[in-house]
């Protein structure tokens, strides 16, 4: 079958940002089938992309990028305006690509629901959608958006795209549910979650031993890493906050944040006002993909922060997987799936955000126990082996696709 696949945020595996739907893509390009992927330049910015649009193969995957410009950095109404440049040019793109079988459009945000409709009405074939955040649940949380009107739009998009869609991937139990209270049919709802990337992650001490050696501050044997992007929604500044607490239980232990992102201002001016900045708490520019396993198996244990709102307790970051897959403990912020599988594996903690005194003597606690380390960390391995390894998942997620073209052919 041929899969037209939209994302505007596909990231090449020598990006900095989530690979998943290149992991997906050169999988089922792997399992016989034509992928053609149709995104932006987001996540190209090294590549010197010629203006407007432009076409590479990449591990047997044909990637169209239409070079609209992105960043994290940019404000509410900025995003808003690169949503809907990227929506119209990839619903032209996608309906000029041939002998498409299904098309497998991946949100955020929700507007790519856009060019997926066109392109299955054109090419006459279903459109799997996959929600990777319920939205517009979380835009409305952050204030992206807040009159009436731009909510009721919202609201119908997201209708639209569930009706215009034969099946629906969600990341986690939660967006399921999010998903079937929109009135959609729960049987036509796969999970498929972020997933490990064994393979990469897992890897040799020495790996971590390298990029010690590049930062000798961080070399105390208590590394607690945060890799990923500083947005709104994630709060980095309160690892400041805990490196502060913790300076005075503990001086051994080091906090590094690596990423960039709309906050990094505001974190890095919490650190210098709190006294931590280059102390017990540094931050490092956002490094290639290709470079996080040295990252992470330097690291004692590794962050997953977000605000503790309601509609977050449904996520499925990234991040947490990388985790499982490099065999290191989880240090969480927030509620929901992710903290009951934590404490139904022993796989890491949730720490409280309102107190960061509480959180930083339940961290030291937790590092100054070898005992506990190695069983979280051996629990955090049997999850990326047992339940979420890519390949697994991605043969899941094979089968949907197959399905779904199949049924539609009969």
């Amino acid at each position: 079958m041929h899969v037209l696949y939209l994302h505007q945020y596909f990231c090449p595996p020598d990006g900095s940002s989530g690979t998943r739907s290149y992991e997906m893509a050169r999988r089922i390009a792997a399992a016989g089938h034509r992928v053609t992927m149709v995104c932006s330049g987001a996540n190209f910015a090294h590549h010197n992309l010629p203006d407007g649009r432009s076409e590479r193969v990449i591990d047997g995957i044909q990637v169209v990028i239409l070079n609209v410009p992105y960043s994290n950095r940019m404000g509410h109404l900025e995003r808003i305006k690169a949503f809907v440049r990227f929506a119209e040019g990839a619903r032209r793109a996608a309906r000029g690509v041939p002998d498409v079988d299904v098309v497998f459009a991946t949100s955020t945000p929700l507007t790519v629901a856009y060019p997926g409709i066109s392109a299955s009405r054109k090419h006459r074939c279903p459109m799997v959608f996959e929600v990777r955040d319920l939205w517009p649940e979380l835009p409305i949380a952050v204030g992206a958006l807040r009159d009436p009107v731009s909510k009721a739009c919202a609201h119908w998009l997201e209708r639209w795209a569930y009706r215009n869609s034969a099946h629906i991937v969600a990341l986690s139990p939660g967006m399921k549910e999010g998903v079937a209270k929109a009135g959609y049919p729960e049987a036509r709802i796969t999970v498929v979650p972020n997933s490990s990337d064994i393979a990469t992650f897992r890897v040799p001490e020495s790996e971590g031993r390298r990029f010690l050696d590049a930062h000798p501050p961080l070399d105390t044997g208590k590394l607690v890493t945060y890799a990923g992007a500083l947005g709104v929604v994630n709060g980095v500044d309160f690892l400041a906050d805990l490196a502060a607490a913790t300076l005075d239980l503990d001086p051994d232990v080091r906090f590094c944040v690596v990423g960039d992102g709309k906050q990094r201002e505001r974190i890095e001016a919490r650190a210098r006002e709190l006294g931590v900045l280059d102390r017990n708490f540094w931050m490092l520019p956002p490094v290639p993909k290709t470079m996080m396993p040295a990252v992470l198996s330097a690291s004692t244990a590794c962050a997953s922060l977000l605000w503790d709102w309601p509609v977050l307790k449904a996520s499925s970051p990234n991040k947490v997987f990388d985790a499982f897959a490099a065999a290191r403990p989880v240090l969480i912020s927030y509620g929901g799936w992710i903290e009951d599988l934590l404490a139904e594996t022993g796989a890491g903690i949730r720490v409280g955000r309102d107190d960061a005194g509480a959180a930083a003597r339940q961290l030291v606690a937790f590092l100054s126990d070898p005992v506990a380390l190695q069983r979280a960390r051996e629990a955090s391995a049997r999850l990326a082996d047992e339940r979420f390894s890519r390949d697994l998942l991605a043969a899941q997620l094979i089968g949907v696709l197959e399905r779904v073209a199949s049924d539609t052919r009969r």
